[in-house]
């Protein structure tokens, strides 16, 4: 289906969805509510991406995770109008992503119904490349360069891709290919987005850079708004994880000196 394109109206709209959506968490219905008012304004799969995201992501703070309120048979169920099917396999693999549930992401996506595999939008595929890099899976690496191929500047989608790459530890080059990813235009030429320079400060720290590293880490932690704790322990987290492997490398530098001075 060729979606038209969204008049002022549509978009504003669209944005209200958006906004609505974490007002909707306070009951156990949220998911339905979301899908259908996004069927009602025929979005397409980056329009979805954007606001199913964003409502995994707030559902996990009250307890109103979508993996707790949707069996994995009602997202594959026959006869499921297509949009809310994808919306609700949007919130489904994103909630498994910010747990870190890669396996389970897995096999959700490989024991889709053929039918329903052959047909998986860009950003369900991304999220199953992330599944397998955040495992440090090869086959991650081919599956990402087809989602970049089709995703352009959705930046989304991006993030999941990046995401995963900083995850798999054990991916050969992972580090460099999160490096050249974070350099995308689509994160803008500035260095201001405190996730990617989050991202970036690991990859740095893999790669034994130490000090660039802290450098993008401290920007991150001046870029983060103000009162989002969670994101700020993990951006302190990773400073103290560089700032010891820089000590330790420091500490060995100097054992080493001091033996061949001896």
């Amino acid at each position: 289906m060729i979606l038209p394109v969204r008049d002022p109206g549509q978009a504003v709209a669209l944005l209200k969805t958006r906004t609505r959506a974490t007002t909707y968490l306070s009951t156990p219905f949220w998911p339905v509510r979301l899908a259908e008012e996004l069927r009602d304004q025929h979005v397409n799969w980056r329009e979805s991406a954007e606001v199913c995201a964003d409502a995994a992501w707030a559902a996990r703070a009250p307890g109103r995770s979508v993996l707790d309120l949707l069996d994995p048979d009602e997202i594959t169920a026959p006869g499921l109008d297509p949009v809310i099917a994808r919306t609700y396999r949007h919130l489904y693999l994103s909630a498994l992503r910010y747990d870190f549930r890669c396996a389970t992401l897995q096999a959700f996506v490989e024991q889709l119904p053929p039918s329903a595999a052959s047909e998986l939008d860009c950003y369900s595929r991304a999220l199953y490349a992330f599944a397998l890099l955040g495992q440090s899976r090869p086959e991650g690496l081919a599956l990402m360069d087809e989602v970049l191929a089709e995703a352009g500047d959705h930046t989304k989608t991006l993030h999941v891709l990046l995401h995963g790459l900083w995850l798999g530890h054990d991916l050969d080059h992972g580090a460099e290919q999160l490096l050249a990813l974070s350099a995308q235009p689509a994160f803008g030429t500035a260095g201001t987005d405190p996730i990617v320079l989050f991202r970036v400060a690991g990859a740095l720290r893999r790669l034994g850079r130490y000090d660039e590293g802290l450098a993008a880490i401290d920007r991150a932690l001046d870029f983060l708004p103000p009162g989002d704790v969670t994101v700020h322990a993990d951006l302190v987290r990773e400073r103290s994880l560089i700032a010891a492997a820089r000590d330790v490398l420091q500490h060995l530098s100097a054992r080493a000196f001091e033996g061949s001075a001896a």
